[in-house]
């Protein structure tokens, strides 16, 4: 079993069929947890998982697996009134579930490109391909995103396809442009200040950033497709970050 089979069977049992002795077979005793829904360790997500709702369901868009990391990329139905759309983060060590981050935020049903923020490609069909796709983004997120050089976009980019899922931001550079336009004129500031990690797989990568949002200390989970050397789709989640956190390892 890879890890991807394991987080996907181990959540599987968890979360749907609501059998808490998952917990004792697929995660470490010493599990820390980075979320801001939970706390730390096993017992608080049996606690959790048995005060979900009746009906909580969870739908995987896609997975990537980098190493000991396991990035999963769905929409939640249950932690709240409305659906919510999540990137999970997990390290595998031993076996075992070790460690996990997420991020969340609300399922909008009318975006700007109108595309869901989960659809589009979700396999994996250039596994050679990974540490090339790695270097385009994580040097688009350093030069462009918290580099500041926007006039070298282009080199990270494609000019001719930019298939965009943010719900606010339509296709194309055009679409970027007007979006930053726009939430510049609102007097909406965008800051990428730290990136944590990236998980790439093929032609995906995601990437775990910390900055601000319109003044507000934010997490920033991008996941960018490559083809042809050039990013051509992204998919994100964005989140406040809560003052206060039910544990003490910090979001990151």
């Amino acid at each position: 079993m890879d890890n991807k089979e394991l987080v996907m069977k181990a959540g599987s049992e968890l979360f749907i069929d609501r059998d808490l002795g998952a917990v004792d077979r697929w995660w470490a005793t010493d599990y820390r947890q980075h979320s801001a829904m939970v706390a730390d360790g096993p017992g608080a997500l049996r606690g959790l998982v048995a005060g979900l709702p009746e009906g909580f369901r969870f739908e995987p868009a896609r997975m990537l697996a980098d190493g000991d990391l396991v990035a999963v990329h769905c929409v939640y139905h249950g932690f709240g009134p409305d659906p919510l759309v999540a990137f999970d983060l997990f390290r595998v060590a031993d076996g075992r579930i070790a460690e996990h981050w997420d991020a969340l935020q609300p399922a909008i049903p009318s975006t700007a490109s109108g595309r869901s923020q989960v659809d589009g490609p979700a396999e994996v069909t250039a596994p050679e391909q990974t540490e090339a796709s790695r270097a385009v983004v994580v040097g688009f997120v350093e030069a462009v995103l918290k580099g500041g050089q926007v006039d070298r976009i282009t080199e990270f980019i494609s000019t001719e396809q930019y298939d965009q899922h943010n719900p606010g931001v339509a296709d194309g550079l055009d679409g970027l442009g007007a979006a930053l336009k726009s939430w510049g004129e609102q007097g909406i500031t965008m800051q990428y200040d730290t990136l944590y990690r990236s998980v790439a797989e093929g032609e995906f990568v995601l990437t775990q950033s910390e900055g601000r949002l319109g003044g507000k200390p934010t997490a920033f989970y991008d996941l960018f497709r490559v083809d042809g050397g050039k990013i051509v789709e992204h998919w994100d989640v964005v989140a406040d970050i809560p003052e206060s956190l039910p544990h003490g390892n910090g979001l990151f």
